[in-house]
């Protein structure tokens, strides 16, 4: 199951919580009951395959060429 981070718009209390994707967002803060934000971060991205190094897209007669 996925880890939601939220923040307290009142007493700024940053929290995370384990949800189901299908259950609803959190809206009270559990230390002030005060109206809660759900924060997002950033997604580690992951390259796999061939592709995304500089030389692995050059067709042969590219590098051939720029190596003369």
């Amino acid at each position: 199951m996925p880890t939601y981070s939220y923040a307290c718009t009142a007493c700024s209390h940053a929290f995370d919580a384990v949800q189901s994707i299908h259950d609803s967002a959190l809206t009270e803060c559990p230390e002030c009951t005060g109206p809660v934000r759900k924060q997002f971060g950033s997604v580690g991205v992951t390259f796999k395959g061939s592709g995304f190094y500089r030389t692995d897209s050059r067709s042969e007669s590219k590098t051939a060429s720029s190596s003369s």
